[in-house]
């Protein structure tokens, strides 16, 4: 393998590395962002009310304690402390299911709200129902004030109506096809039974076939309720999400909180870390985002403002337990007769085409590389439409992981072809190069040793540097491809060969024992896909160098390509099977590509063509002879000043 090539692969490796560094925001800019979130809270903060400022600093735990205490209250006490919601502190907690083909939800009479999401055409990895969250691990509730009472709705009983105003008699109800169902969640500030009533509502619209569903926060007769002077409620929704994944680190690492701001880009907080940010800008939808599921809430015009926060409960680490998302969000709000506050939820999966079609950007949820253009138009307008066109043969995915290598190797054929040529006429050169070392052998004719090289080159015709560019091409494409096998929902669950699961690491044999360095650097299995991409690096490295010769001069790269498919082993042992699998066709579609090549290039007719351009007169680029030309202007205008003696 020559110096050209070998320095490609290394900068393509330094790329991948600083990829990942460069993509993660900087201190400073973690810094900024957090002060400019302050400063706007400040400023926000002025223009509200006494008693909008009561309602966002309340602590909200001391609220929902002292409401749970109240249950045990007297009646003369539940009205003290819960004034026109007294009545509705005490009730039995009854669940009612809607479902469709695609979702399958229990409403909660305490609370009103959607309390465990269950999606029926998912499995988890170790095939049990595909639940997003259940009714004792997520929260969500309305917070605000009523005549000086700060009041929370998860521990105060709704009542169930039909899309007509009638009580539900029943707790199940589907629905399929063209269908639609209204189920409302009445919250009664008084008594229910009055001609006037009074309440606050959930509306829930869930139609067939679909993921999407609507979410309306009504409220009737509520303004001498809710305070009079408050512009906007609190909405508390939080859940601890379970793991669905067979590799729960990979899974970690990816769910965070997303938010697409109303007139910015879809941001999220560290995936990686515990992560807050208050959000002092108006909003269009908030995301708890798993690796290849996401429960979102959907404003139809927009949230005020939200507090957000990611981070792992180490107490409740193990069994399904995966990572605690949390938001608190400003609804707007209008003291009048009625309201209606228009939402939208979606339960469902991170699939590109399914979340492309509702035009809210909830398709940058999935990581395709957003944060370079390159890398998601490669995916967007070239991997995915492929890869779906390919789909729709009903072929085995390793299959279709096989027929897109081949296409992206055809398709960057004449790249690998100049990348060649370039180092076959590095090879053809090599014995002049040596001879040119032996030349200025001393360590003080280094420059002068150089410029005999590059005279060499540029007699030749030859471009030191036409091997690495052609390379550094193929970049774009090596990252895509590492974004989009781990994030594709496609290959979830799909076997190939050995792997049970194309989009997690393949495993035939682990150890539970830490193995000090081992078990942190290469995990506790043995991925067949690492492995095989691994060896055939190493044997396409051995090979090339043999075909291609050896022109390094530069020390210690030979051993440094041995070392790098080593470094890459222990980095995606844990990875997607799929990218593993992909890296390893590549390579060696590459080597046969190279070979195929080899056997029909001439390396004597590369040699005498470069003795005869050695024998044509150097042209000069304009950029090189518009120096010349302007050196020898200079020095004829100016004459060598004499040396005074």
């Amino acid at each position: 393998m020559d110096r050209n090539t070998i320095l490609g692969l290394l900068l393509i490796f330094l790329l991948f590395i600083g990829y990942s560094w460069w993509s993660a925001p900087s201190k400073e800019e973690l810094a900024a962002k957090r002060t400019q979130d302050s400063l706007a809270i400040v400023q926000q903060r002025v223009d509200t009310t006494k008693t909008a400022n009561m309602i966002q600093n309340t602590a909200k735990q001391d609220s929902i304690v002292k409401i749970e205490d109240s249950l045990k209250s007297t009646p003369a006490k539940l009205h003290d402390e819960l004034g026109n919601f007294a009545k509705a502190a005490k009730a039995e907690d009854k669940d009612y299911i809607i479902e469709n083909e695609l979702i399958k939800l229990t409403i909660a009479s305490k609370g009103g709200r959607i309390a465990q999401v269950e999606l029926k055409k998912f499995k988890t990895f170790d095939s049990l129902p595909l639940i997003l969250f259940t009714k004792d691990s997520s929260k969500f509730n309305l917070a605000f004030f009523s005549n000086n009472r700060n009041i929370n709705t998860d521990q105060l009983f709704f009542q169930a109506f039909d899309s007509k105003g009638n009580p539900v008699k029943k707790n199940h109800f589907s629905i399929k096809g063209n269908d639609s169902l209204i189920f409302t969640m009445r919250l009664f500030a008084g008594d229910s039974s009055a001609l006037t009533s009074k309440y606050l509502e959930f509306a829930y619209t869930l139609y067939g076939n679909n993921y999407m569903m609507g979410f309306k926060l009504n409220t009737v007769g509520m303004q001498d309720i809710i305070a009079s002077n408050a512009n906007f409620i609190d909405l508390n929704w939080s859940a601890e999400l379970r793991s669905q994944e067979k590799s729960h680190k990979n899974e970690h690492i990816i769910t965070s909180v997303y938010y697409k701001p109303l007139k910015d880009d879809v941001d999220y907080l560290s995936e990686t870390k515990d992560d807050e940010a208050k959000l002092q800008f108006p909003m269009k939808w908030i995301s708890f985002t798993q690796q290849f599921f996401s429960a979102t809430l959907i404003a139809q015009d927009q949230f005020i403002n939200a507090e957000i926060k990611s981070f792992t409960d180490k107490s409740k680490e193990g069994s399904r337990y995966l990572k605690t998302l949390h938001s608190l969000i400003g609804i707007p709000y209008q003291s009048n007769t009625n309201n209606s506050i228009a939402m939208q939820f979606y339960f469902g999966p991170n699939k590109y085409n399914i979340l492309k079609k509702y035009n809210l950007d909830l398709e940058r949820q999935i990581p395709l590389g957003w944060s370079f253009f390159l890398l998601q138009w490669i995916n967007r307008f070239a991997v995915i439409p492929v890869f779906d066109f390919l789909s729709h043969f009903n072929w085995n995915y390793g299959i279709i992981i096989l027929i897109l290598t081949i296409l992206l190797k055809i398709v960057l054929f004449p790249i690998a072809y100049k990348s060649y040529m370039s180092s076959a006429k590095m090879k053809v050169l090599k014995p002049e190069i040596d001879e040119i070392g032996l030349k200025f052998p001393k360590k003080e004719q280094a420059m002068d040793k150089q410029k005999a090289t590059m005279s060499l080159y540029k007699k030749a015709g030859v471009n030191p540097m036409a091997g690495c560019i052609p390379m550094l091409l193929q970049f774009p494409i090596l990252i895509a491809m590492f974004r989009f096998f781990p994030a594709s929902i496609e290959l979830r669950q799909q076997p190939f060969l050995w792997a049970t699961d194309l989009s997690s690491y393949d495993s035939i044999y682990s150890w539970t024992t830490q193995i000090p360095l081992l078990s942190s650097f290469y995990g506790n299995h043995i991925s067949l896909f690492a492995l095989l991409m691994a060896i055939s690096n190493l044997i396409y490295t051995r090979m090339n160098q043999d075909m291609m010769g050896s022109t390094n001069a530069m020390p210690g790269m030979k051993t440094m390509m041995y070392i790098m498919p080593i470094m890459f082993l222990g980095f995606l042992n844990s990875y997607s099977s799929a990218l593993n699998y992909y890296y390893f066709l590549s390579t060696m579609l590459t080597f046969g590509q190279m070979y195929a090549i080899r056997m029909f290039v001439n390396e004597d007719k590369i040699h005498a063509r470069i003795q005869e351009n050695k024998k044509k007169p150097v042209v000069k680029s304009k950029f090189q002879q518009r120096l010349e030309d302007m050196t020898k202007q200079r020095t004829a205008v100016t004459p060598p000043k004499k040396i005074k003696r």
